[in-house]
Protein backbone atom coordinates (compact mmCIF):
# COMPACT_ATOMS: atom_id res chain seq x y z
CA UNK A 1 0.00 0.00 0.00
CA UNK A 2 1.32 3.48 -0.92
CA UNK A 3 2.44 5.38 2.20
CA UNK A 4 2.28 9.11 1.36
CA UNK A 5 3.77 10.19 4.70
CA UNK A 6 6.74 7.93 4.19
CA UNK A 7 7.45 9.35 0.72
CA UNK A 8 7.04 12.90 1.98
CA UNK A 9 9.61 12.19 4.67
CA UNK A 10 12.02 10.75 2.10
CA UNK A 11 11.62 13.74 -0.21
CA UNK A 12 12.06 16.16 2.69
CA UNK A 13 15.27 14.41 3.67
CA UNK A 14 16.61 14.62 0.10
CA UNK A 15 15.54 18.30 -0.14
CA UNK A 16 17.07 19.13 3.23
CA UNK A 17 20.40 17.79 2.00
CA UNK A 18 19.95 19.00 -1.57
CA UNK A 19 23.53 20.14 -2.11
CA UNK A 20 24.86 16.80 -0.98
CA UNK A 21 22.18 14.96 -2.95
CA UNK A 22 23.01 16.90 -6.12
CA UNK A 23 26.70 16.17 -5.79
CA UNK A 24 25.91 12.51 -5.22
CA UNK A 25 23.47 12.35 -8.12
CA UNK A 26 25.91 14.01 -10.52
CA UNK A 27 28.24 11.01 -10.47
CA UNK A 28 25.38 8.67 -11.43
CA UNK A 29 24.06 11.17 -13.98
CA UNK A 30 27.43 11.59 -15.67
CA UNK A 31 28.20 7.85 -15.68
CA UNK A 32 24.93 6.78 -17.31
CA UNK A 33 25.00 9.77 -19.68
CA UNK A 34 28.44 8.85 -20.99
CA UNK A 35 27.58 5.14 -21.20
CA UNK A 36 24.42 5.71 -23.26
CA UNK A 37 26.11 8.37 -25.41
CA UNK A 38 29.06 6.11 -26.19
CA UNK A 39 26.85 3.10 -26.89
CA UNK A 40 24.62 5.12 -29.22
CA UNK A 41 27.60 6.72 -30.95
CA UNK A 42 29.28 3.35 -31.42
CA UNK A 43 26.06 1.92 -32.85
CA UNK A 44 25.79 4.82 -35.30
CA UNK A 45 29.39 4.53 -36.49
CA UNK A 46 29.00 0.78 -36.89
CA UNK A 47 25.84 1.34 -38.93
CA UNK A 48 27.62 3.80 -41.23
CA UNK A 49 30.49 1.39 -41.85
CA UNK A 50 28.16 -1.58 -42.31
CA UNK A 51 26.09 0.39 -44.84
CA UNK A 52 29.20 0.64 -46.99
CA UNK A 53 29.05 -3.16 -47.36
CA UNK A 54 25.28 -3.31 -47.89
CA UNK A 55 24.17 -5.50 -50.76
CA UNK A 56 27.59 -7.16 -51.04
CA UNK A 57 28.16 -10.83 -50.19
CA UNK A 58 30.34 -10.99 -47.10
CA UNK A 59 32.26 -14.06 -48.26
CA UNK A 60 33.33 -12.53 -51.58
CA UNK A 61 36.83 -13.11 -52.93
CA UNK A 62 38.26 -10.79 -55.61
CA UNK A 63 41.03 -12.21 -57.79
CA UNK A 64 43.26 -10.12 -60.03
CA UNK A 65 46.38 -10.63 -62.15
CA UNK A 66 49.68 -8.89 -61.35
CA UNK A 67 53.22 -9.12 -62.66
CA UNK A 68 55.17 -12.24 -61.81
CA UNK A 69 58.12 -11.87 -59.45
CA UNK A 70 59.79 -15.25 -60.06
CA UNK A 71 60.91 -17.07 -63.23
CA UNK A 72 59.12 -20.32 -64.05
CA UNK A 73 59.37 -22.85 -66.93
CA UNK A 74 61.39 -20.57 -69.19
CA UNK A 75 59.35 -17.46 -68.43
CA UNK A 76 61.23 -14.62 -66.74
CA UNK A 77 60.11 -12.57 -63.78
CA UNK A 78 58.17 -9.35 -64.37
CA UNK A 79 55.92 -11.03 -66.92
CA UNK A 80 52.38 -9.66 -67.33
CA UNK A 81 49.67 -12.26 -67.61
CA UNK A 82 45.89 -12.03 -68.05
CA UNK A 83 43.02 -14.09 -66.71
CA UNK A 84 40.57 -15.55 -69.22
CA UNK A 85 36.88 -16.43 -69.38
CA UNK A 86 37.67 -20.13 -69.10
CA UNK A 87 39.35 -19.51 -65.75
CA UNK A 88 35.95 -18.93 -64.14
CA UNK A 89 34.62 -22.26 -65.43
CA UNK A 90 37.87 -24.00 -64.56
CA UNK A 91 37.86 -22.77 -60.96
CA UNK A 92 34.19 -23.67 -60.51
CA UNK A 93 34.80 -27.23 -61.70
CA UNK A 94 38.18 -27.92 -60.08
CA UNK A 95 37.90 -26.17 -56.71
CA UNK A 96 35.33 -27.73 -54.38
CA UNK A 97 33.55 -25.31 -52.10
CA UNK A 98 33.04 -22.50 -54.64
CA UNK A 99 29.43 -21.34 -54.94
CA UNK A 100 29.65 -18.52 -57.53
CA UNK A 101 32.56 -17.64 -59.82
CA UNK A 102 32.00 -14.91 -62.38
CA UNK A 103 34.25 -12.61 -64.47
CA UNK A 104 34.11 -8.81 -64.63
CA UNK A 105 35.28 -6.27 -67.20
CA UNK A 106 35.46 -2.53 -66.68
CA UNK A 107 36.09 0.80 -68.38
CA UNK A 108 36.68 3.76 -66.09
CA UNK A 109 36.14 7.51 -66.43
CA UNK A 110 34.15 7.43 -69.66
CA UNK A 111 31.54 10.02 -70.67
CA UNK A 112 27.84 9.15 -70.98
CA UNK A 113 25.57 11.47 -72.99
CA UNK A 114 21.82 11.92 -73.33
CA UNK A 115 20.59 14.93 -75.25
CA UNK A 116 22.23 18.02 -73.74
CA UNK A 117 23.23 16.22 -70.55
CA UNK A 118 26.47 14.35 -69.89
CA UNK A 119 28.33 12.85 -66.93
CA UNK A 120 31.37 10.76 -66.10
CA UNK A 121 30.63 7.08 -65.52
CA UNK A 122 32.30 3.72 -65.07
CA UNK A 123 31.15 0.95 -67.41
CA UNK A 124 30.91 -2.56 -66.01
CA UNK A 125 30.50 -5.74 -68.03
CA UNK A 126 29.06 -8.54 -65.92
CA UNK A 127 27.16 -11.80 -66.11
CA UNK A 128 23.72 -12.08 -64.52
CA UNK A 129 25.23 -14.33 -61.83
CA UNK A 130 27.14 -11.32 -60.50
CA UNK A 131 23.89 -10.15 -58.86
CA UNK A 132 24.39 -12.97 -56.33
CA UNK A 133 27.60 -11.23 -55.23
CA UNK A 134 26.57 -7.57 -55.47
CA UNK A 135 22.79 -7.36 -55.06
CA UNK A 136 21.31 -4.44 -57.01
CA UNK A 137 18.31 -2.45 -55.81
CA UNK A 138 16.28 -2.05 -58.98
CA UNK A 139 13.58 0.51 -58.22
CA UNK A 140 12.65 1.29 -61.83
CA UNK A 141 12.67 -1.20 -64.70
CA UNK A 142 14.55 -4.50 -64.46
CA UNK A 143 17.99 -5.98 -64.04
CA UNK A 144 20.07 -7.47 -66.85
CA UNK A 145 18.76 -10.88 -67.94
CA UNK A 146 20.37 -14.06 -69.34
CA UNK A 147 18.78 -13.23 -72.72
CA UNK A 148 20.60 -9.87 -72.71
CA UNK A 149 23.84 -11.77 -72.17
CA UNK A 150 23.14 -14.49 -74.73
CA UNK A 151 21.96 -12.13 -77.49
CA UNK A 152 24.58 -9.45 -76.75
CA UNK A 153 21.92 -6.78 -76.44
CA UNK A 154 22.98 -3.17 -76.12
CA UNK A 155 21.05 -2.54 -72.91
CA UNK A 156 22.18 -1.12 -69.59
CA UNK A 157 21.30 -0.56 -65.95
CA UNK A 158 22.35 2.86 -64.65
CA UNK A 159 23.14 4.07 -61.14
CA UNK A 160 21.10 6.66 -59.24
CA UNK A 161 23.64 9.48 -59.78
CA UNK A 162 23.74 8.78 -63.51
CA UNK A 163 19.96 9.01 -63.64
CA UNK A 164 19.95 12.35 -61.77
CA UNK A 165 22.52 13.90 -64.09
CA UNK A 166 21.28 12.53 -67.42
CA UNK A 167 17.53 12.36 -66.78
CA UNK A 168 16.58 15.11 -64.29
CA UNK A 169 12.86 14.75 -63.55
CA UNK A 170 12.43 12.16 -66.30
CA UNK A 171 11.79 8.41 -66.42
CA UNK A 172 14.88 6.95 -68.15
CA UNK A 173 13.43 3.53 -68.99
CA UNK A 174 13.47 3.00 -72.74
CA UNK A 175 15.74 5.94 -73.45
CA UNK A 176 19.11 5.48 -75.18
CA UNK A 177 22.36 6.86 -73.76
CA UNK A 178 25.61 7.16 -75.66
CA UNK A 179 28.80 5.80 -74.09
CA UNK A 180 32.07 5.69 -76.05
CA UNK A 181 30.17 6.10 -79.33
CA UNK A 182 27.74 3.23 -78.67
CA UNK A 183 24.05 3.66 -77.77
CA UNK A 184 22.53 1.55 -75.00
CA UNK A 185 18.87 1.33 -74.05
CA UNK A 186 18.24 1.93 -70.35
CA UNK A 187 16.25 -0.99 -68.89
CA UNK A 188 16.69 -0.36 -65.16
CA UNK A 189 17.92 1.98 -62.43
CA UNK A 190 20.04 0.66 -59.56
CA UNK A 191 19.62 2.74 -56.39
CA UNK A 192 22.00 0.69 -54.20
CA UNK A 193 23.97 3.01 -51.91
CA UNK A 194 26.74 0.72 -50.69
CA UNK A 195 30.21 2.20 -51.21
CA UNK A 196 31.86 -1.18 -51.65
CA UNK A 197 31.89 -1.92 -55.37
CA UNK A 198 34.64 -3.59 -57.33
CA UNK A 199 34.35 -1.44 -60.44
CA UNK A 200 33.56 1.81 -58.65
CA UNK A 201 30.65 3.41 -56.88
CA UNK A 202 27.28 1.85 -57.76
CA UNK A 203 25.56 5.21 -58.21
CA UNK A 204 27.97 6.19 -61.02
CA UNK A 205 27.90 2.82 -62.76
CA UNK A 206 26.56 1.81 -66.18
CA UNK A 207 26.22 -2.00 -66.20
CA UNK A 208 26.01 -3.84 -69.52
CA UNK A 209 26.05 -7.58 -70.40
CA UNK A 210 29.53 -9.11 -70.33
CA UNK A 211 29.35 -10.40 -73.91
CA UNK A 212 28.24 -6.97 -75.11
CA UNK A 213 31.20 -5.38 -73.31
CA UNK A 214 33.61 -7.89 -74.90
CA UNK A 215 32.27 -7.10 -78.38
CA UNK A 216 32.13 -3.30 -78.01
CA UNK A 217 35.57 -2.92 -76.43
CA UNK A 218 37.17 -5.80 -78.38
CA UNK A 219 38.35 -7.58 -75.26
CA UNK A 220 38.30 -11.14 -76.61
CA UNK A 221 38.53 -13.76 -73.85
CA UNK A 222 40.48 -11.59 -71.39
CA UNK A 223 38.84 -10.56 -68.11
CA UNK A 224 39.93 -7.94 -65.61
CA UNK A 225 38.73 -9.55 -62.40
CA UNK A 226 37.25 -12.81 -61.16
CA UNK A 227 34.79 -12.71 -58.29
CA UNK A 228 33.83 -15.79 -56.33
CA UNK A 229 31.99 -16.76 -53.19
CA UNK A 230 32.31 -19.93 -51.18
CA UNK A 231 29.56 -22.19 -49.95
CA UNK A 232 28.15 -21.14 -46.54
CA UNK A 233 30.17 -23.76 -44.65
CA UNK A 234 33.46 -23.02 -46.47
CA UNK A 235 35.86 -20.31 -45.23
CA UNK A 236 37.50 -18.30 -48.00
CA UNK A 237 40.97 -19.00 -46.56
CA UNK A 238 40.45 -22.66 -47.47
CA UNK A 239 39.81 -21.69 -51.10
CA UNK A 240 42.87 -19.51 -51.61
CA UNK A 241 45.41 -22.33 -51.89
CA UNK A 242 43.34 -24.29 -54.42
CA UNK A 243 42.56 -21.18 -56.47
CA UNK A 244 46.24 -20.27 -56.64
CA UNK A 245 47.17 -23.84 -57.58
CA UNK A 246 44.75 -23.92 -60.53
CA UNK A 247 45.70 -20.45 -61.84
CA UNK A 248 49.46 -21.07 -61.48
CA UNK A 249 49.18 -24.35 -63.34
CA UNK A 250 47.12 -22.83 -66.18
CA UNK A 251 49.16 -19.65 -66.70
CA UNK A 252 52.68 -21.02 -65.96
CA UNK A 253 53.26 -19.10 -62.74
CA UNK A 254 55.62 -20.29 -60.02
CA UNK A 255 53.54 -21.96 -57.26
CA UNK A 256 55.32 -19.90 -54.60
CA UNK A 257 54.92 -16.58 -56.46
CA UNK A 258 52.16 -15.15 -54.24
CA UNK A 259 52.58 -11.59 -55.57
CA UNK A 260 51.55 -12.66 -59.09
CA UNK A 261 47.93 -13.28 -58.05
CA UNK A 262 45.97 -10.69 -56.13
CA UNK A 263 43.66 -12.41 -53.66
CA UNK A 264 41.40 -10.06 -51.69
CA UNK A 265 39.00 -11.60 -49.19
CA UNK A 266 36.12 -9.39 -48.06
CA UNK A 267 35.31 -11.97 -45.41
CA UNK A 268 38.53 -11.03 -43.63
CA UNK A 269 37.55 -7.36 -43.84
CA UNK A 270 34.14 -8.08 -42.31
CA UNK A 271 35.74 -10.07 -39.48
CA UNK A 272 38.19 -7.24 -38.84
CA UNK A 273 35.33 -4.71 -38.61
CA UNK A 274 33.37 -7.01 -36.27
CA UNK A 275 36.41 -7.52 -34.06
CA UNK A 276 37.07 -3.78 -33.99
CA UNK A 277 33.56 -2.95 -32.81
CA UNK A 278 33.45 -5.84 -30.37
CA UNK A 279 36.57 -4.44 -28.73
CA UNK A 280 35.15 -0.90 -28.90
CA UNK A 281 31.90 -1.97 -27.21
CA UNK A 282 33.87 -3.77 -24.51
CA UNK A 283 35.92 -0.63 -23.89
CA UNK A 284 32.73 1.50 -23.77
CA UNK A 285 31.15 -0.83 -21.21
CA UNK A 286 34.29 -0.86 -19.08
CA UNK A 287 34.45 2.95 -19.07
CA UNK A 288 30.72 3.31 -18.41
CA UNK A 289 30.58 0.68 -15.67
CA UNK A 290 33.68 2.13 -14.03
CA UNK A 291 32.11 5.60 -14.00
CA UNK A 292 28.83 4.20 -12.65
CA UNK A 293 30.59 2.27 -9.90
CA UNK A 294 32.40 5.39 -8.79
CA UNK A 295 29.03 7.17 -8.65
CA UNK A 296 27.47 4.31 -6.66
CA UNK A 297 30.36 4.39 -4.19
CA UNK A 298 29.71 8.12 -3.84
CA UNK A 299 26.03 7.45 -3.13
CA UNK A 300 26.96 4.88 -0.50
CA UNK A 301 29.42 7.23 1.18
CA UNK A 302 26.93 10.10 1.24
CA UNK A 303 24.25 7.84 2.69
CA UNK A 304 26.73 6.82 5.38
CA UNK A 305 27.21 10.50 6.26
CA UNK A 306 23.43 10.97 6.28
CA UNK A 307 22.95 8.05 8.66
CA UNK A 308 25.64 9.41 10.97
CA UNK A 309 23.97 12.83 11.03
CA UNK A 310 20.59 11.27 11.76
CA UNK A 311 21.85 9.03 14.56
CA UNK A 312 19.64 10.74 17.16
CA UNK A 313 16.56 10.62 14.92
CA UNK A 314 17.08 6.93 14.14
CA UNK A 315 17.72 6.12 17.82
CA UNK A 316 14.52 7.88 18.90
CA UNK A 317 12.52 6.07 16.25
CA UNK A 318 13.94 2.78 17.46
CA UNK A 319 13.09 3.74 21.06
CA UNK A 320 9.42 4.45 20.25
CA UNK A 321 9.03 1.12 18.43
CA UNK A 322 9.99 1.64 14.80
CA UNK A 323 10.59 -1.69 13.12
CA UNK A 324 14.04 -2.45 11.65
CA UNK A 325 12.43 -3.08 8.23
CA UNK A 326 10.97 0.45 8.27
CA UNK A 327 14.33 2.09 8.98
CA UNK A 328 16.18 -0.09 6.46
CA UNK A 329 13.47 0.53 3.86
CA UNK A 330 13.73 4.30 4.25
CA UNK A 331 17.52 4.29 3.75
CA UNK A 332 17.30 1.96 0.76
CA UNK A 333 14.46 3.98 -0.78
CA UNK A 334 16.40 7.23 -0.46
CA UNK A 335 19.38 5.60 -2.17
CA UNK A 336 17.23 4.15 -4.97
CA UNK A 337 15.36 7.44 -5.53
CA UNK A 338 18.60 9.41 -5.87
CA UNK A 339 20.10 6.78 -8.18
CA UNK A 340 17.07 6.39 -10.46
CA UNK A 341 16.36 10.13 -10.72
CA UNK A 342 19.97 10.87 -11.63
CA UNK A 343 20.20 7.87 -13.97
CA UNK A 344 17.00 8.57 -15.87
CA UNK A 345 18.03 12.21 -16.25
CA UNK A 346 21.32 11.06 -17.76
CA UNK A 347 19.56 8.63 -20.11
CA UNK A 348 17.09 11.32 -21.22
CA UNK A 349 19.80 13.88 -21.95
CA UNK A 350 21.91 11.31 -23.81
CA UNK A 351 18.90 10.35 -25.97
CA UNK A 352 18.28 14.02 -26.80
CA UNK A 353 21.92 14.48 -27.81
CA UNK A 354 21.84 11.30 -29.93
CA UNK A 355 18.60 12.45 -31.60
CA UNK A 356 20.27 15.75 -32.51
CA UNK A 357 23.33 13.97 -33.91
CA UNK A 358 21.11 11.60 -35.91
CA UNK A 359 19.14 14.50 -37.38
CA UNK A 360 22.34 16.31 -38.35
CA UNK A 361 23.71 13.19 -40.04
CA UNK A 362 20.48 12.66 -41.97
CA UNK A 363 20.64 16.28 -43.13
CA UNK A 364 24.14 15.51 -44.43
CA UNK A 365 22.77 12.44 -46.29
CA UNK A 366 24.44 10.02 -43.87
CA UNK A 367 21.64 7.88 -42.47
CA UNK A 368 22.67 6.35 -39.15
CA UNK A 369 20.73 4.79 -36.30
CA UNK A 370 22.24 6.10 -33.07
CA UNK A 371 19.28 5.41 -30.78
CA UNK A 372 19.50 2.79 -28.07
CA UNK A 373 16.65 0.28 -27.95
CA UNK A 374 13.74 0.55 -25.53
CA UNK A 375 14.74 -2.75 -23.95
CA UNK A 376 18.22 -1.35 -23.26
CA UNK A 377 16.73 1.77 -21.64
CA UNK A 378 14.38 -0.37 -19.54
CA UNK A 379 17.24 -2.65 -18.57
CA UNK A 380 19.29 0.38 -17.57
CA UNK A 381 16.46 1.55 -15.28
CA UNK A 382 16.33 -1.85 -13.55
CA UNK A 383 20.13 -1.88 -13.26
CA UNK A 384 20.05 1.58 -11.68
CA UNK A 385 17.45 0.42 -9.16
CA UNK A 386 19.61 -2.59 -8.29
CA UNK A 387 22.73 -0.44 -7.96
CA UNK A 388 20.76 1.96 -5.74
CA UNK A 389 19.79 -0.91 -3.45
CA UNK A 390 23.38 -2.07 -3.25
CA UNK A 391 24.57 1.49 -2.55
CA UNK A 392 22.09 1.85 0.32
CA UNK A 393 22.62 -1.60 1.81
CA UNK A 394 25.72 -0.78 3.88
CA UNK A 395 24.31 2.52 5.23
CA UNK A 396 21.02 0.74 5.99
CA UNK A 397 22.77 -1.94 8.02
CA UNK A 398 24.72 0.78 9.78
CA UNK A 399 21.42 2.46 10.71
CA UNK A 400 20.07 -0.82 12.09
CA UNK A 401 23.11 -1.17 14.34
CA UNK A 402 22.32 2.13 16.13
CA UNK A 403 20.98 1.50 19.68
CA UNK A 404 18.62 4.01 21.31
CA UNK A 405 20.90 4.47 24.36
CA UNK A 406 23.87 5.28 22.12
CA UNK A 407 21.77 7.80 20.20
CA UNK A 408 20.77 9.56 23.46
CA UNK A 409 24.39 9.69 24.60
CA UNK A 410 25.40 11.04 21.16
CA UNK A 411 22.89 13.85 21.59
Amino acid sequence: MFDLDKWNEILQTITRNKTRSLLTAFGIFWGIFMLVLLLGGGKGVRGLITDNFSGFAQNTVVIGAAQTTKPFKGYGSGRTWTMELDDAKRLKSEVPGIDVCTPLLGAFGTIANYGKHSCTVNVQGAETEYSRISTPEITIGRNLSPNDMRERRKVCVIGSRVREELFPGQNPIGCHIEVDGVYYQVVGVNTAKGNINIMGSADKMVSIPLNTFRQVYNRGNAVDILCLTGLPEVATERLEGEVRRVLCKTHFIAPDDEAAILFISLEAMFRMVDSLFTGLNLLIWLIGIGTLLSGIIGVSNIMMVTVRERTVEIGIRRAIGARPASILGQILTESVVITIMAGLSGISLAILVLAGVESAMKAADMAADCMISFSMALGSAFALALLGLLAGLAPGLRALSIRPIDAIRDE
